[in-house]
């Protein structure tokens, strides 16, 4: 009997042996064979990603070399709450102060997150970004802090399982992503912003790399936004649940190419001497905005532009939109008396009239086609010269007037207003040149004393800079060379002439006129250098509102070039409604001034008073790590 049921109940066993291996045998089939080709597709999609591979941004550098912008290799760092326990409090208090965050902000996204799926499948949250942008630095002190973080238990007394927590919870529980990100950094925070430019993050990442690309928005990053941006490669990989990349599965690995570098002509010393003024200007005038540029004439190589207020594109989020824009290209004004150096060079050029011959300037008032037309000092006759030299309105009129409509529009294009000036920057725009057909009467008599035309400030910095080159237009010059990561260069870049806007001795005659604006007998004396001959033009704009003259609200300026007859710069200086003072030659001529006897010594322009020219200011700016590395701190707070 007990045989009997031993027997029994061994066949009972081994039936439900077999049906569990043949269970068992079904189920390896349906995986293996039946299922294979859908589970296959299936583990395909969750385990096998592309990853972009960004290529490292190129740097800006000024035209000695020195860094202007820079790209740093940073992490994205990320969690899973799943790993953390009820440890997230500490984790926080832990942490937050490296990341530089809000601690309970932190705590919060550290929170698991139950889920439920379309399919009923509840879930926990394995994956959460605490901070993109995190320097190298910082990233391996969150490290050390996690693996000596204490959670108040003795690890040692735990079991295996409890240890295996507590080391995934240090190793696992707070990582970053397989591939770095990148962080622009401007070593020199403001200087010349509004021709870097800066880079901005667009709104979606790049799918499957967590990463979000960021691109030129702005100044020289947008215009060679594709040559600094490089070219991406990608990787094709395997990953855990996590994940976390298995390297041995790597599929395939294309690399990337590094973007160029651009090499401007600006010089990094020479914009310090031009911000330094304007901040002083600023301060002592306080007008809306003020710009200064400095060029090289017989190039048209840009060494300087600026132009406050400014703003650190550091943090371009930091001021409001009107502080990014460059006021050097984007704002039109009329030019006042600037503009005579148009009517006077092309009548000279046209020989309708000499230096010496005279214009009777009616004592100050002069009425033509029912507008009357003023000076601001009640000038009898005066001749050509002496019209430059004292920015006579009237004189500038009659001198239009002779030359007749047709001719000084012709010169109004030729010398390159109404049109762009083909700078490598975005946002320039051509200024207000009325067709010749939409003049009324009295335009022949306005336009040539700086009236009923508007022209942005680089376009009437190029027209004196033809003067003073012999007539030549040049066209505006502020990248030198591009270059790859070993400094080779790729492109190089030449100046290009435009046009031929007056004869040689036409200009000669002008620069004769533009020397006696800086005597004690014309408008800017205060712009007179000590070692140099000096020529150049005033400029006082009363500005309109609402179509009539808009009371104590002007547009001062001063354009000067030096040594005269053999220039090496021109310096322009633009100030919009001054609240102290306002005339060109009382406001902008010293400040000009300021600009131009450091650049004259740090370019070591020879002396014509035969004088040794002083290297006190010849100093290179030297960007070391340091510097980078407190941007790139400044940028990550930010």
């Amino acid at each position: 009997m007990v045989k009997r049921l031993q027997y029994n109940i061994l066949t009972l066993l081994t039936l439900l042996l077999g049906l569990a291996f043949g269970a068992l045998v079904y189920r390896l089939i349906d995986l293996q064979v039946l299922r294979h080709d859908e589970l296959s597709a299936k583990e395909e999609r969750n385990s096998r990603h592309a990853f972009l591979v960004k290529p490292r941004r190129g740097d800006i550098l000024d035209v000695k070399g020195n860094l202007l912008a820079t790209s740093l290799f940073v992490k994205t760092v990320c969690a899973d709450p799943g790993l953390m326990g009820n440890h997230q409090p500490a984790i926080a208090r832990a942490i937050a102060p490296l990341l530089q965050t809000d601690e309970n902000d932190l705590l919060q996204r550290l929170m698991p997150r139950v889920r439920q799926n379309a399919n009923g499948t509840i879930s926990t949250n394995h994956y959460v970004v605490l901070k993109r942008k995190v320097p190298l630095e910082i990233w391996q002190k969150i490290q050390s802090t996690m693996t000596n973080l204490s959670f108040g238990v003795d690890e040692k007394k735990l079991t295996r399982t409890q240890q295996a927590f507590y080391r995934d919870l240090r190793q696992k529980a707070v990582v970053v992503e397989p591939l770095d990100d990148q962080l622009r950094v401007y070593p020199n925070q403001t200087l010349a912003a509004h021709v870097l430019g800066y880079v901005g993050m667009d709104e979606h990442p790049v799918k499957g790399s967590g990463i979000q690309e960021t691109s030129g928005k702005d100044g020289i990053e947008q215009s060679f936004n594709t040559d600094l941006a490089g070219v991406p490669g990608y990787r094709v990989t395997k990953t855990d649940r996590r994940q976390r990349e298995l390297v041995a599965l790597r599929e395939q690995d294309v690399g990337s190419h590094d973007g160029l570098n651009v090499v401007l002509t600006i010089d990094s010393v020479i914009q310090q001497f031009v911000e330094s003024a304007l901040v002083e200007a600023m301060n002592q005038h306080t007008p809306l905005n003020i710009s200064g540029i400095v060029v090289r004439p017989r190039t048209g190589e840009i060494l300087a532009m600026a132009t406050l207020p400014n703003f650190d594109p550091n943090d371009p989020g930091g001021v409001t939109p009107d502080k990014r824009k460059n006021r050097v290209i984007a704002d039109v004004a009329e030019p006042g008396s600037t503009f005579k150096i148009v009517v006077v060079s092309g009548a000279l050029n046209d020989r309708i009239v000499q230096l010496s011959d005279g214009f009777d300037c009616a004592h100050g008032h002069f009425l033509f086609a029912g507008h009357m037309l003023h000076d601001h000092e009640p000038y009898d006759v005066l001749s050509v010269q002496q019209i430059i030299s004292k920015s006579s309105n009237i004189g500038a009129a009659k001198i239009g007037i002779k030359m007749g409509s047709a001719r000084l529009y012709e010169y109004i294009r030729d010398f390159g207003f109404g049109v762009r000036t083909g700078i490598l920057l975005p946002g320039e725009v051509v200024g207000i040149v009325h067709p010749l057909k939409d003049w009324y009467r009295v335009s022949i008599a306005q336009i040539p004393m700086g009236q009923g035309i508007s022209v942005t400030r680089l376009q009437m910095t190029l027209a004196m800079c033809a003067i003073s080159n012999k007539g030549l237009l040049m066209r505006p010059m502020l990248v030198d060379r591009l270059e790859d990561r070993d400094h080779r260069v790729v492109a190089q870049y030449a100046p290009q002439r435009v046009r031929q806007v007056i004869s040689e001795s036409a200009a000669k005659s002008m620069v004769t006129a533009l020397k006696t604006v800086v005597s004690t007998n014309g408008t800017a004396p205060k712009a007179a250098l000590e070692h140099y001959t000096t020529a150049g033009k005033t400029g006082t704009a009363q500005k309109f509102e609402n179509g009539r003259l808009a009371r104590d609200k002007y547009f001062a300026s001063f354009i000067g070039f030096f040594p005269a007859d053999n220039p090496e710069v021109c310096i322009a200086v633009m100030i919009d409604e001054p609240k102290k003072g306002y005339y060109g030659g009382q406001i902008a001529a010293p400040i000009f001034k300021q600009i131009a006897e450091p650049v004259a010594n740090y370019l070591n322009i020879r002396p014509e008073d035969g004088s040794a020219p002083s290297v006190a200011a010849n100093v290179a700016m030297p960007i070391d790590n340091r510097s980078v590395k407190t941007a790139a701190a400044r940028s990550q707070s930010n």
